[in-house]
């Protein structure tokens, strides 16, 4: 896609940092106007020693400093918790030395972006029983938000209208009977394999910067949506029951 502010003749293309490391993959990606370059990397509990080797190659590759930038983007979550944090800290970091916007950026909504049906349920394994899940709508170029990304039990997950539902995330691998039963006929597809990428991440803060979009480092957060990572014997013994 073309990265530009403005339209017609004023358009100005844009150069966007992204990153995430809210999965096992740790990926970045260069946005220089239509094309995009990326590095990706299976990378466990590795994300902090590899992101910054990843965007000094892509920066270098490309012919950019970091003053060069129109603006930084990173996977906001859900996810990782420690992934999320090394994304946001890193964008901070970054941002604020070189004066720039950042771009938080759903991985739920990248993970639509990367598989691009019209109608799109993303969802990713949470552990403990639980699923990280959102659904979107492409309208115009654009997702529209169906269902904002929330946590809950597979048997809890809320409800669809219609049908034609492509899934995709670790949640079909991991718990893939458990949601079919629960969307029925409305899936046709699923792709478990799929994860959040930069490359789309990068895609989709172009889009929100041409509309004006970029928030200052200092306001960027990690969208957690769990506020725990522990449950309770009491409540591990409740879900236990619910299962």
């Amino acid at each position: 896609m073309l990265a530009a502010r403005g339209s017609g003749a004023q358009a100005i293309l844009l150069n966007i940092l992204a990153l995430d490391t809210s999965s096992d993959w740790c990926s970045a990606a260069l946005l220089r106007g239509a094309a995009t370059t990326t590095r990706a990397e299976q990378a466990v509990q590795r994300h902090s020693e590899l992101i910054l080797p990843m965007i000094d190659e892509l920066l270098s590759e490309g012919g950019l400093a970091l003053h060069d930038l129109d603006a930084i983007a990173f996977g906001a979550g859900p996810g990782s918790f420690t992934g999320l944090r090394i994304a946001c800290g890193v964008a901070q970091g970054l941002a604020f030395g070189a004066g720039l916007p950042v771009v938080p950026v759903g991985t739920l909504e990248a993970m639509a972006e990367a598989v691009g049906e019209p109608r799109m349920l993303c969802a990713l394994d949470a552990r403990m029983d639980e699923i990280y899940l959102a659904a979107y709508e492409r309208s115009a170029g654009r997702w529209d938000c169906i269902v904002a990304p929330s946590l809950c039990p597979v048997s809890e997950a809320p409800p669809l209208d219609g049908e034609g539902w492509t899934g995709c995330g670790s949640a079909f691998a991991v718990h893939g009977e458990a949601l079919r039963v629960r969307y029925g006929h409305l899936l046709c597809a699923a792709r478990p394999e799929v994860f959040a990428h930069a490359r789309e991440i990068a895609a989709i803060a172009a889009r929100a910067l041409a509309e004006g979009g970029g928030i200052d480092p200092d306001q960027a957060a990690p969208l957690y949506v769990r506020d725990k990572v522990a449950m309770t014997v009491a409540e591990r013994r409740a879900a236990k029951e619910r299962a």
